[in-house]
């Protein structure tokens, strides 16, 4: 029996993280909940052993029930009859054992029937997800939304909803539509007040909605009547069972069979406000795709994982010229290098739930009662860290996971192109991770004002400060002599009065950003760890070095003329 969680010490490492002491403490504010619920935790150890008991459960059902159903789920997708959507038969049987197992709701408080789990251990808990199957990872994880729904609609709301999706029912984000993709304040579907029967009614059609024929949709829509922008946009909760939307369409996809998207026809369909008008796209959308990235970065991390288990065990199986092709150097230069980019990937993407745990929590706490200076001071402060590291985390793991499954492809040689092999559909499945909730470029345009007003920098800086083992001083005296050349980089880009120039140089600032700070990451990982990250902080040290090297010679040589133009 396959243990997704087990499996993998290097999961269970992040549980370890000095900071998780604060994060549980502000999640479960002082253990309040000891009295009125029998599951809840009565002190910090007893929630950490609860949370490695809801890991390995997960762990056992990503093993045991998502990855042997995964390649039916692939072959087999969803089916549109009568205008609606039917889910794979295995996909059926995936969320039974989620819901069986007591996987629905680990956001929300226990007092709506939700796990009150932080948002590392949602992390975690879909990364395994991933691993056994990345299309039903996006509709197990799509029950995240209700965060929107929790922090922004009415209370009546929240009684109304929450404990369903805490029972197992799937939520969706309807947000793009055939002319307003990346762009959203393009969205046109109109959503109008009924004064009869005092709802709000929806018309119109949205486009690659995923898990579209879900139970309870949030979308985007155009409440202001004349607008074009933003400002005239909100978000409603539409529930499947009033009825009024069709699906017209399931998309025939490169990867993620299992994960069906949708194009939907809204027709009159009736809908309730959820917070306030006009703050749609502005405020909730925002929250709702932050959400959503720090989501795709699990994905990530979870495909990234089973492309180098399946890499490293073929590698280990195969020979060729009388020996096993994992002897051979380039054989082991691609799994060291997949193994570095997914241990540092996997750092960032907990430090960053880390960030966003901290803040989230305290917000959460401000709506009950008034924060102290200093708690008002430690919001601010993990909020505009968790607003920096969001667009890297993602960003950076949906591109290594490209790499990583590309890699996988390679290592096994002919057999990768064949479709027997479970490598070509790891490989098909990521390459949705560096587009949907924000391409790669728009996460380095999220990033950029970071890079430039020396945010960033200042975080850097700060880590490198930190004290690190005997073993590791080496390495980090190393980043802080690419630190040097980074900054001066960073400098001459801001320096050139070309919008278009600062624009074409951004991804490879954005690129040596993230790579400096994931080194240092590794290196404290490998610090208390050795065992586990020493080999991969030495790799992922001196790839950072080699491609730092290069992007700064790059930029150092750029000139005005060397910008490409493809104008027509």
């Amino acid at each position: 029996m396959a243990n997704y969680y087990t499996e993998h010490p290097e999961i269970e490492f992040h549980l370890n993280h000095p900071l998780m002491k604060r994060i549980v403490d502000l999640k479960e504010r002082n253990y309040a909940d000891k009295d009125k619920f029998e599951e809840a935790p009565v002190n910090y150890e007893d929630a950490i052993e609860n949370y490695k008991r809801i890991l390995d459960i997960t762990g056992e059902v990503a093993g045991d029930t998502l990855a042997p159903n995964s390649e039916a789920v692939d072959l087999e997708g969803p089916h549109l009859i009568d205008n609606r959507m039917h889910y794979a038969s295995k996909t059926l049987e995936n969320f039974e054992a989620t819901r069986k197992a007591g996987l629905w709701g680990v956001s929300m408080p226990r007092r709506y029937g939700g796990l009150n789990l932080p948002n590392v251990v949602f992390s975690m808990m879909s990364e395994m997800i991933s691993a056994g199957d990345g299309g039903f990872q996006n509709l197990w994880s799509l029950q995240s939304c209700i965060d929107t729904l929790y922090e922004f609609g009415s209370e009546e709301q929240r009684q109304k909803y929450i404990p369903r999706i805490c029972a197992g029912e799937t939520m969706s984000m309807d947000l793009t539509e055939p002319d307003a993709g990346s762009d959203l304040q393009r969205v046109m579907l109109k959503a109008s007040f009924d004064e009869k029967e005092k709802c709000w009614r929806l018309n119109g059609v949205k486009r690659f909605i995923t898990n579209g024929d879900s139970d309870i949709h949030l979308v985007l829509a155009r409440s202001e009547e004349g607008t074009k922008d933003g400002r005239g946009l909100s978000m409603f909760i539409y529930d499947k069972r009033e009825g009024g939307v069709d699906v017209r369409h399931i998309e025939h996809k490169l990867g993620i069979h299992g994960s069906p998207t949708c194009e939907l026809v809204y027709k009159n369909a009736k809908a309730e406000l959820c917070g306030s008008t006009r703050m749609g796209l502005i405020k909730y959308v925002m929250a709702l795709m932050n959400g959503a990235r720090l989501g795709i970065a699990a994905q990530s991390v979870g495909v990234s994982q089973e492309a180098y288990n399946e890499a490293l065990a073929y590698a280990k199986d195969r020979a060729q010229f009388g020996k096993k092709i994992i002897n051979m150097p380039p054989v082991y230069d691609m799994l060291s290098r997949m193994k570095a980019k997914l241990d540092a990937g996997r750092s960032l993407l907990y430090q960053t739930a880390r960030y966003v745990d901290i803040y989230k929590a305290l917000e959460d706490i401000a709506r009950d009662e008034k924060l102290s200076p200093e708690e008002r001071q430690e919001m601010k402060k993990y909020t505009r860290l968790a607003d920096a590291f969001t667009p890297i985390a993602k960003g950076m793991n949906s591109e290594y996971v490209n790499q990583n499954a590309y890699d996988g492809i390679s290592v096994h040689g002919g057999s990768g192109f064949i479709m027997e092999y479970k490598c070509q559909r790891l490989f098909r499945d990521a390459r949705i991770f560096s587009i949907y909730e924000g391409t790669t470029q728009l996460q380095v345009v999220a990033a950029i004002r970071y890079i430039t007003n020396g945010t960033y920098l200042s975080i850097i800086r700060e880590m490198l400060e930190e004290e690190v083992s005997v073993e590791m001083e080496p390495l980090r005296k190393l980043i802080a002599t690419l630190v040097e050349d980074y900054e001066a980089a960073v400098n001459k880009v801001k320096e050139i009065e070309n919008q278009d120039v600062q624009d074409f140089l951004a991804r490879r600032l954005y690129d040596m950003t993230t790579e400096i700070i994931m080194s240092l990451l590794i290196i404290a990982d490998a610090s208390k760890a050795p065992e586990l990250f020493a080999k991969s902080a030495h790799v992922f040290v001196k790839m950072t070095e080699e491609n730092v090297i290069g992007k700064v010679a790059y930029i150092n040589n750029f000139d005005v003329s060397d910008l490409p133009s493809f104008e027509q």
